[in-house]
């Protein structure tokens, strides 16, 4: 009695053939002939010979040329060899051949396609057909023993399927690199693990549409509780291969209607910091020099005025105090990053400066006023020399009057800068 599985396949077989050939305007007697004519066709003595003959047009691959280029499966020297890759699984965290469990892929005629699903039926040992036939084993031995053929000639003939080719043949169409090898190249093709790429689609579909997600899905835009979430993957790509004739391309192909998943391949999308906890000095480190070039720009028309009155003094202040502003403003930004940008290792910042920008002096910087009137002459400090760096050769040199007049105008912000 054959393994229920291959009873399964014919039973299918059979309803399918007579569906196709079967007529309503038929007589009784039609009928019967055809039924008779069905069980005849899918009986064993007249099937497995046939299926042996063209077992051979279908080649058991697990990286199928055809997926680099449909027409790659043949050229002048004729067919492509067909890749059977059998990798021991090794545990070592790598995505890559081997280690993943996939099904084993097939190309060639697509009119054996048939023939690839009975030698892949899983048996009830758990092993599929064509185990069976290599391995010798007594199910393969009944099976294949028919009055119409010989064993041994069913045999080969089912084998032909996973049989390598005497020389490696590849084919133009198939992208090539030459990798280094001691002084020489080695000229490699590169070909697609059809059972990865699909076992990801597998994969990705349970993630996103399986009946457990979908309910999960509908809880969440019902705002209902669950103690289980759920994953969504994002930016996936859909990439199609055969057009409209994926069986052309490969078994599994065509049994996903030639549709494959990709990830998404870009590089991180990193936003672009604007603001630095500054690792030696804040002024020179925080400042662009656009940034406040008319401003002093603006008090360099007015330190050249012959003439002083409160306009002029009031004119004057005011770009100060919107120098300080800006001051204050980039402080504030400094601190909101100082627990995760600050590196004690890698830092040289004064410890005035370190008191004044890090949140884990806010403490300290109530109770002493030392590092403050510090910080006071380095701010006077920065705002002579940024005003000679934007002024260049056109600045005039600044006397005590002007610096003791920057440090009034510091000295007026000093609770603000704490």
């Amino acid at each position: 009695m054959p393994d229920p599985a291959i009873q399964n396949y014919f039973s299918e077989r059979k309803e399918a053939w007579m569906k196709k050939n079967l007529n309503t305007a038929m007589q009784e007697h039609e009928v019967k002939e055809l039924e008779q004519l069905c069980e005849q066709q899918f009986s064993l003595n007249e099937w497995l010979p046939n299926a042996a003959k063209r077992a051979g047009q279908i080649s058991m691959s697990t990286h199928p040329c055809t997926f680099s280029h449909p027409s790659a499966r043949k050229n002048k020297n004729g067919y492509v060899s067909s890749v059977l890759a059998e990798i021991d699984r090794v545990e070592d965290g790598y995505l890559k051949t081997g280690n993943v469990s996939v099904a084993t892929d097939a190309l060639g005629n697509a009119a054996a396609l048939d023939v690839y699903k009975f030698l892949t039926l899983t048996m009830q040992n758990g092993e599929n057909l064509l185990t069976h036939i290599l391995q010798e084993t007594e199910l393969a031995k009944a099976l294949l023993t028919i009055k119409t053929a010989n064993y041994q000639e069913l045999r080969s003939g089912f084998l032909a399927m996973v049989e390598g080719a005497a020389e490696s043949i590849t084919s133009s169409k198939i992208k090539q690199v030459y990798f280094p090898v001691d002084d020489d190249y080695h000229q490699l093709s590169l070909l697609t693990n059809s059972g990865m790429v699909y076992q990801l689609r597998s994969r990705l579909d349970k993630l996103r549409f399986s009946d457990e997600v979908k309910e999960l899905r509908d809880k969440k835009r019902k705002n209902e509780f669950s103690e289980q979430g759920f994953s969504e993957i994002y930016g996936l790509t859909t990439i199609g291969y055969g057009g409209t004739k994926p069986q052309n391309i490969s078994v599994l192909n065509n049994q996903n209607g030639g549709k494959a998943h990709l990830l998404s391949s870009l590089p991180p999308s990193i936003e672009k910091r604007s603001i630095h906890f500054p690792r030696s000095d804040f002024f020179t480190e925080s400042f662009k020099k656009y940034e406040y070039a008319d401003n002093f720009k603006a008090l360099h028309k007015l330190f050249q005025t012959d003439y002083n009155n409160i306009k002029l003094r009031d004119a004057r202040d005011r770009n100060l105090q919107q120098i300080i502003n800006l001051l204050i403003e980039k402080m504030w930004a400094v601190r909101a990053v100082s627990q995760a940008q600050y590196h004690a290792e890698t830092s040289s910042l004064s410890s005035v400066q370190l008191t004044w920008l890090h949140d884990d002096f806010a403490d300290e910087r109530e109770k002493s006023a030392q590092w403050l009137n510090l910080l006071i002459t380095e701010i006077s400090t920065w705002l002579t020399r940024s005003y000679e760096k934007v002024l260049d050769k056109k600045a005039i040199k600044l006397g005590d009057a002007e610096r003791l007049h920057f440090a009034e105008v510091i000295e007026r912000n000093r609770e603000f800068l704490k």
